[in-house]
């Protein structure tokens, strides 16, 4: 057990340390998206946080298997470079046992990723979604910015205003245009303040000195209105239930569904599970290299196989949303080939020596 603890340390240095320097590309990646609409005052700074946090728990079912595949690679490369597995192999420790190493710590995080795909993504998912459209029924005056159109999706307005004074939340020269079905109103107000209604704290707009005008679809006739000054409530109460969305839907839910863009769905939450352990013990004979060539000789071979791996998984699945490729086939053939794959180059020294041995007894026959 001193060379398995030995060889699972070694790994689970790197895997720390990859895994946390992804997360924060990544979280950063995602803040600087949400961050744009942050400062267009379309979401606050908390929601921004929120949403970040929601999409690496989402997106750590593929970090954590990417962090394991290269962390084999980087450390039995080095044990390749120094040697080590010429020493451990020469005491009598076989591949198998680095295999075993390698099955211990794969295992556990396999079920993680297992609890990650099946539970955690769809309830990530969710949460955001809802998330996005609260921040959408949430506009506030005071974190606009002026010469930007701004529109609300839960009354079909866009909204623009030529001056703003965010900490007085006041702004000048307010457009306003309502789209209501065969008709469109459009306001113009010199000035507009938002205030809380007193009785239920919800915000409103006090509109003054302002213009509406209504145009008709149908050619009817047109109104026009001046007014000295008009209440806006923009407090949309409850968000409209959300649309079907399959990646937030149950697991069991995508289970029981005939849907081929669900049975998609619920493949590739299956199959991460699976790709995290086969992933882990590809690497082993991937990471094989000759003693000083350097502990990431093989580390591009290995970037290129799981960037051929994903893409080829996202094709598959793809593929079954589309009906090209049938329900029972679905992604799993990406999966026995990377299994294939993996079998064929762990076996691959045995053939290559079983060859040597025929090609000498060949030879030392015909001498």
């Amino acid at each position: 057990m001193i060379i398995d603890r030995y060889l699972i340390r070694e790994i689970s240095k790197p895997l720390i340390a990859i895994c946390a320097f992804l997360v924060v590309i990544f979280a950063s990646y995602r803040a600087a998206q949400y961050l744009a609409e942050a400062v267009a005052g379309l979401i606050s700074g908390k929601t921004v946080l929120y949403l970040v946090l929601l999409k690496i728990a989402i997106a750590m079912e593929v970090l954590l298997p990417t962090t394991l595949y290269l962390s084999v690679v980087i450390v039995i490369g080095r044990l390749y470079e120094d040697s080590e597995m010429t020493a451990l192999f020469a005491c009598g420790v076989g591949i198998g046992r680095v295999f075993r190493a390698v099955i211990y710590l794969s295992v556990p995080l396999a079920i993680l990723v297992a609890c990650l795909s099946l539970y955690v993504r769809p309830w990530a998912y969710q949460q955001s979604y809802v998330l996005t459209a609260m921040a959408k029924t949430a506009l506030d005056i005071g974190k606009w910015k002026e010469g930007n159109f701004y529109k609300i999706p839960g009354m079909n307005r866009v909204i623009y205003a030529d001056r703003i004074e965010q900490e007085k939340k006041r702004a000048e020269g307010v457009f306003i245009q309502s789209d209501q079905g065969d008709r469109v109103q459009v306001i113009y107000a010199k000035e507009v303040q938002q205030y809380s209604d007193d009785s239920n704290g919800k915000p409103l707009l006090i509109f003054r000195d302002g213009y509406l005008y209504e145009f008709s679809r149908t050619g009817e006739q047109g109104h026009f209105m001046k007014f000295k000054q008009s209440t806006m409530s923009i407090y949309f109460g409850k968000t409209k239930p959300l649309e079907y969305k399959r990646k937030a839907a149950p697991t069991l839910q995508l289970a029981r569904s005939n849907d081929l863009e669900d049975i998609a769905e619920y493949q590739w939450r299956l199959s991460t599970p699976i790709s995290t352990l086969l992933l882990a013990l590809l690497a082993i004979p991937l990471s094989r290299t000759a003693p000083r060539r350097g502990k990431y000789a093989k580390l591009v071979t290995a970037v290129l196989v799981l960037a051929v791996y994903y893409n080829t998984s996202a094709m598959a699945k793809d593929w079954v949303e589309q009906g090209v490729v049938g329900p029972v086939v679905g992604i799993w053939w990406v999966v026995v080939l990377l299994a294939i794959v993996g079998l064929i180059l762990s076996i691959q020294p045995r053939l290559v020596f079983q060859w040597r041995r025929i090609k000498q007894r060949l030879l030392s026959k015909k001498l």
